[in-house]
């Protein structure tokens, strides 16, 4: 440690600090624009200039090492003139539109240019106009004659995100940031550039010119969207949600959100907004009260459990529900007899359950990620996925950290991977067998499967366990999606047992962990989701959140059963192409952001929230929904008053989940042969409020999730050419659908990646399922 003075007061920091480090734990305020603790340090601002004894002039106090019996000062009058200097300097250029800019009122450049700025300038030449660029749908620079050069946005790009979309060209008066060659700016982290800008030149597009920031009220939330759980400031006028911003939690999100978390707010005011109850008579869609639409369901239920059983009825809960409101749908179904209630609507493999009072949880803190020695990711679409988890893992490689991936595709995680084994799904168990016999051999024991080898990739993978002591193996949802999720866990565990790795799943949706803690999962005697499309048929099923075409493993058998049952009531927040087919009564819920409850992040920290604007139109909690609906059904125990009332009834001694159990492990068998479908969920197509925002489905990653990326031998096989648009005819089943083909020379052959979510793919089946593809324009000239 080194003991400096700093405005008179002693303070110690760890060696290598900097005066702006010593200045922080003092809380002192030192002026600055480019500095961010978050990121490196550029010194190109110098707004932060201070005194420093026995130095001939004054120096930043960003990039100023603390030496012991350093003096200085921040507020003397050789450092406060200096401070003016520089911001005089900077108001030379800037355009002074302060009335018309959207950062208005949240700027650093105006808060400082009140206390060190001058009364009038004495700058009389023309001032420098720097030409605004379009890129992309999420961030506008219409205003870049405003950029002070502080590079925070080009280093976020650099360090944070892990691509440099932006960056600093020419010198001078003659610097300016953009992109390269016209480029737009595409990562899934990129709306922090915004937050990160000191003055007006990076502003949200969907929000400009909407709001003025005083007029904005500011109340905390968390995301549904993923397993990550970020922290929100939502930004509210006139009850209407306007921005969302983070809320620094450096045990859950650092200062970061995605763009998944900032924009899709958007679909909380989409015209697909149910907002009064609806009923399907004689196959026409009526508008109803409440009173008739409860009472209608109730007795729907009551006939069918009549007629058919209370084991006919089943309830579909999306990952994306709050503890309150999956647990208390469970508790109704269970209080009617049935044990038919899932989340995992996209799992495969019923092996894979967590036990009463356990959970599929990481295995670890979110916030341990970024100090892993090494890491074996399995079956992840990790930064798509998961974007501040792969943040996290970037920090962590930028430090060392050996990071490896086992998936059908060697994506590009934008962070340095040390090895990497891309084969298909129908082989993940073997290979991650072979990393077990290369672990095995490595620490002197028998290795799981006789039949496996030590190859040289296996020996790669298992390298990144096998070195350092904070390690990991991690499932991605692929993984837990995959038919064989239960053996590719029990193998993981025997590894993380033999290298003292954790084992964990970076988790599905915003709220598995929660949700399995209370039980929303079947119960003995109970089918799951995937047991009912593959035969068990329920009757009368209840949809919380659910897009049956969009959100089960199976839309093509999720169409089929839904048609085939005497009722299906769809609790959701949206109108949906799926639900008007499929459903028989539509009741509007509130989504996150107009009610209460809480979500559990993927390490199990449980976060309680509140809503910040009142449900639309007639829209309700679901969980009062469910209230109501179960003292119709005359079911006791029911009288909640509150969301906190039903979470104490769901967790009578609180949320303590603990870890599954040691899976057995499965013997060596064949794997089949042929073409596999690879379906993952796009990361704008995730849930039902996300697929409703409107300038989510304008980026990039929106606009190439439609099509069918196929590895280079198949496409030489198909004889598809090799430059221009091409479209491929994709059959799964008795359907088909023609969509744009892509190259991609990552991904392993013998697999189609073939995104499920999507309107344009929801007549298809499920994922790993075999797959046929034929060149469309064949198949048009056979069929003429």
């Amino acid at each position: 440690m080194v003991e400096i003075e700093l405005d008179g007061q002693k303070v110690e920091v760890p060696e290598g600090s900097m005066v702006m480090h010593a200045a922080d734990k003092l809380g002192t305020y030192v002026p600055h624009f480019c500095y961010h603790k978050k990121l490196s340090i550029a010194a190109n601002c110098r707004m932060c200039l201070v005194d420093v004894e026995k130095a001939p002039k004054p120096m930043p106090a960003c990039a100023t090492p603390v030496t012991p019996g350093m003096i200085v000062r921040t507020k003397s009058d050789k450092a406060v003139k200096a401070q003016q200097g520089v911001m005089e300097f900077l108001l030379i250029n800037h355009p002074l539109d302060c009335p018309i800019c959207d950062q208005g009122g949240e700027c650093q450049l105006q808060d400082l240019a009140v206390g060190y700025g001058g009364s009038k300038s004495r700058y009389a030449e023309e001032k420098r106009v720097v030409f605004h660029k379009n890129v992309g749908p999420l961030i506008s620079m219409e205003e870049m004659s405003r950029c002070i050069h502080c590079t925070r946005c080009v280093r976020f790009g650099q360090e944070i995100a892990g691509v440099m979309e932006l960056g600093m060209p020419n010198r001078g008066e003659h610097s300016e940031i953009t992109t390269f060659v016209g480029r737009t700016v595409d990562s899934e982290l990129s709306g922090n550039m915004i937050d990160l800008c000191p003055v007006g030149a990076l502003t949200s597009k969907p929000f400009r010119y909407s709001a003025r920031t005083w007029e904005l009220s500011r109340r905390k939330s968390v995301s549904p969207h993923d397993s990550n759980g970020a922290n929100l400031i939502v930004q509210v006028k006139g009850n209407q949600v306007m921005r969302v911003v983070p809320l620094e939690n450096d045990a859950v999100n650092e200062c970061w959100i995605s763009d998944r978390d900032r924009f899709s707010y958007e679909g909380l005011n989409s015209d697909a907004r149910l907002t009064r109850p609806m009923i399907k008579q004689d196959g026409s869609w009526q508008m109803v009260d409440w009173p008739t639409a409860l009472n209608y369901v109730a007795k729907g239920l009551q006939s069918i459990r009549q007629d058919h059983g209370a084991t006919s009825l089943a309830a579909w809960v999306a990952p994306t529900s709050t503890l309150e409101e999956g647990g208390l749908l469970a508790r109704v179904l269970r209080a009617l007899g049935s044990e038919n209630v899932d989340w995992a609507l996209r799992q495969q493999d019923d092996r894979l359950r967590a036990g009463v009072g356990q959970a599929l949880t990481l295995g670890r803190s979110i916030a341990s990620l970024s100090k892993l020695d090494g890491a074996l990711v399995v079956g992840a679409n990790l930064r798509k996925d998961h974007p501040l988890m792969a943040q996290r893992l970037r920090q962590a490689a930028r430090h060392g950290a050996r990071i490896a991936s086992l998936h059908a595709v060697a994506d590009d995680w934008l962070l340095p991977v040390s090895a990497q084994q891309t084969v298909a799904p129908q082989h993940w168990l073997a290979s991650l067998a072979d990393v077990a016999a290369a672990v095995a051999d490595a620490r002197g024991v028998t290795a799981p499967w006789a039949s496996a080898k030590a190859t040289e990739s296996a020996r790669a993978l298992a390298a990144s366990l096998l070195s350092g002591e904070q390690t990991a193996v991690l499932l991605g949802n692929a993984a837990a999606e995959h038919p064989q999720a239960a053996d590719l866990l029990a193998m993981a565990q025997w590894i993380g047992a033999q290298t003292g790795a954790s084992v964990g799943y970076l988790g599905q949706g915003g709220n598995a962990v929660g949700l399995q803690a209370v039980g929303v999962q079947p119960g003995a005697g109970g089918h799951s989701v995937r047991a009912q499309l593959a035969g068990a048929a329920p009757k009368g099923v209840l949809l919380l959140g659910v897009d049956p075409l969009l959100d089960t493993q199976d839309p093509a058998a999720a169409a089929q059963v839904l048609k085939q049952a005497d009722m299906v009531v769809g609790l959701v927040s949206h109108r949906t192409d799926g639900l008007l087919d499929t459903a028989d009564v539509l009741l509007p819920i509130a989504p996150f952001t107009e009610t209460s409850g809480s979500f559990a992040t993927a390490d199990g920290q449980l976060q309680t929230f509140v809503g910040v604007v009142p449900p639309q139109g007639e829209a309700r909690p679901a969980w009062k929904v469910l209230r109501v609906l179960a003292n119709l059904l005359e079911l006791p125990g029911f009288d909640f008053e509150t969301s906190d009332h039903v979470r104490a009834a769901l967790l009578p001694d609180g949320f303590k989940p603990t870890a599954v159990g040691a899976f057995a492990l499965p013997g060596a068998t064949a794997a089949a042969e042929g073409l596999q479908r690879l379906a993952e969920l796009p990361i704008y197509a995730s849930d039902m409020l996300v697929r409703h925002a409107p300038s989510l489905a304008a980026t990039r990653d929106a606009r190439d999730a439609g099509t069918a990326q196929l590895p280079p031998g198949l496409w030489a096989q198909l004889g598809l050419p090799a430059e221009g648009e091409t479209m491929v005819r994709v059959t799964q089943g008795a359907a088909h659908v023609t969509l744009p083909a892509r190259r991609n020379e990552r991904l392993a052959e013998g697999v189609v990646r073939v995104a499920a979510g999507l309107p344009q793919t929801s007549t298809l089946g499920a994922s790993f399922a075999p797959i046929q593809v034929a060149n469309a324009n064949a198949v048009a000239g056979g069929a003429q």
